[in-house]
């Protein structure tokens, strides 16, 4: 049996109801980076569906679909070749993570600026973020208060330099109020802050969640929560919560690609606690 969870996110959590079909459940798009750099976005499409977005479609480079198709079952694909394709792509989504291995370069800003074109809610983690290293308020302007940036320490501190030395807490907040959108700010204490003031920290942390990939795990969660209309701050907390559950029921020997499908059982035991 997990630990008890915090009630404030609990009784959120988007369960379907018996008349619900998949695009009612919430569609989630994953952009992938090129042929040689698909598995984060793979590690991110499998835990948004995991989550329960109803749909997953994973947006892709021309070159990466061959790679990719081999890969997935349930997780569609769409390649797109250009920064108005994948506009075009991601229209119908709900939600949208970009980041994971895109690609640290002009061509993940275009993509983000397509994107936040289409009204879905936008979760931005790693490559996403650092792109906008030396220019961080071009990021800040395409976002909104419903959209979700996820960093560990490094990238907070490319976008945020003069908070890297900040109290983790106030950093997150400041972040959030400064970025007009939700800050993840990721670590043992994963700090979780509004820009409308709210601020939470999650407390289940576990060091097996030290290993690669597994930040493109919990921004599919969040990806995945969103797109089922869940409220971002509510959303991210849940997700992260969850994450390190999943993690800490595994314990020794964890990599990323065993977490989306531990999350069922911790899906479960929270569905047979609801309220």
């Amino acid at each position: 049996m997990i630990a008890p969870a915090p009630a404030d996110w609990r009784r959120a959590l988007p369960w379907p109801a018996a008349d619900i079909h998949k695009h009612m459940r919430g569609r989630l798009g994953v952009v992938s980076g090129r042929a040689t750099q698909t598995g984060a976005a793979r590690l991110a499409a499998r835990a948004g569906l995991r989550i329960g977005a109803g749909l997953v479609r994973i947006l892709c480079p021309p070159d990466a679909a061959g790679v990719i198709a081999s890969a997935v079952e349930a997780v569609m694909l769409a390649p797109f070749g250009s920064s108005e394709a994948l506009f075009e792509a991601a229209e119908a989504m709900d939600a949208m993570v970009i980041g994971p291995a895109a690609g640290v370069n002009e061509t993940t800003q275009a993509n983000l600026r397509a994107l936040a074109e289409t009204g879905a809610v936008l979760v931005v983690d790693a490559d996403g973020l650092t792109a906008f290293e030396h220019r961080p308020s071009d990021l800040f302007e395409l976002l909104d208060r419903d959209d979700v940036l996820t960093p560990h320490a490094g990238e907070f501190a490319r976008l945020f330099p003069d908070l890297a030395g900040v109290e983790r807490d106030a950093a997150a907040r400041e972040a959030a109020a400064r970025s007009g959108a939700v800050v993840v700010l990721k670590g043992p204490a994963t700090v979780i802050a509004a820009p409308d003031g709210r601020l939470a920290v999650n407390d289940n942390g576990t060091p097996w969640l030290a290993t690669a990939g597994t930040g493109d795990v919990l921004a599919g969660m969040i990806g995945g929560l969103v797109a089922q209309r869940m409220d971002s701050f509510e959303a991210a907390q849940a997700a992260a919560w969850i994450h390190a559950e999943a993690a800490r029921g595994f314990g020794p020997g964890l990599i990323a690609e065993d977490l989306p499908d531990r999350l069922p059982a911790v899906l479960a035991d929270l569905y047979a606690a609801r309220a």
